[in-house]
């Protein structure tokens, strides 16, 4: 999909870019895919504001993605491409040889009339689903589980690919897209391929209200607030934050603060981290 822009009969079209969507096929959603997608602005359970910012909107419905690919030993022919308004990438209906219908997320190449497969056998094409034992190292991937049967987990972004390093015993080596590189079980299951819509993140918002559409509300700095209000705030003009770096209405530090808990179960899988040297 490419960028489109326009004129800029206004001041928020000067810099405005959208997605051409003119590569996908289908309008409406499947009805039997889909489920109302309930607001919550932010609040929990209790009805207290847990994410700040949140808010309005347009409506969505969820279309229900088929994450685990259990299906296993049957074809599935690709029906449409379609909008998903949950997420950044595409999504692609399938039809499978029984009639039955269901959604995954559309990898890079994957047209309408192609035929995709899940389980042991299928072929080294994109959109094809199978365990990481039956790929050839060296192969991007996305759509990773991380335990068997569970569904997947790593690499769901528009544009993104992991890629499958090597395999030792039992566990497969795969490296993210943070540059992190991990131990996931041969046995745990991977679409091949990279996820399609790889434009998206050349988009320039252009406007507030996009973000407003999208159900966030504006943000406020806190070096323009009161001191009861937040850290930053109070002096006599522009003042800068009065601390030795910028922190959280709360007080934790804002910049480089990790928040990655110590002594984490899975730090054994992690073969290197994401920033490391």
């Amino acid at each position: 999909m490419a960028v489109k822009s326009y004129n800029p009969t206004t001041a928020s079209r000067r810099g405005m870019t959208v997605i051409d969507y003119s590569d996908l096929t289908k309008k409406r959603p499947e009805k039997s895919l889909i489920k109302v997608l309930k607001k919550h602005s932010g609040r929990n359970n209790t009805g207290k504001i847990t994410v700040r910012h949140r808010g309005g909107g347009n409506k969505r419905k969820y279309r229900i993605i088929d994450f685990k690919r259990d299906k296993m030993g049957a074809k599935a022919v690709v029906e449409a491409i379609e909008y998903d308004p949950n997420r950044s990438a595409n999504i692609a209906l399938l039809k499978y040889e029984d009639g039955e219908k269901r959604y995954i997320l559309a990898a890079n190449g994957l047209n309408v009339g192609d035929t995709v497969e899940n389980g042991e056998g299928a072929d080294i094409k994109p959109g094809n689903s199978m365990a990481l034992k039956d790929i050839p190292v060296g192969t991007f991937i996305h759509n990773i589980e991380l335990s068997p049967k569970q569904g997947a987990i790593l690499v769901r972004s528009a544009g993104n690919s992991a890629q499958l390093m090597a395999k030792e015993g039992k566990y497969a080596l795969v490296r993210l897209p943070s540059g992190e590189l991990r131990k996931v079980l041969v046995v745990c299951c991977a679409t091949i391929g990279q996820i399609g819509n790889l434009e998206h993140e050349n988009v320039k918002v252009g406007k507030a209200g996009k973000t407003r559409h999208k159900g966030f509300r504006p943000t406020v700095r806190g070096s323009v607030m009161n001191p009861n209000d937040h850290p930053h705030g109070g002096g006599e003009g522009k003042c800068p934050v009065g601390r030795p770096g910028p922190v959280t209405p709360w007080g934790k530090p804002a910049l480089g603060y990790k928040t990655r808990k110590k002594h984490k179960a899975s730090d054994k899988y992690i073969v290197r981290r994401r920033n490391a040297k």
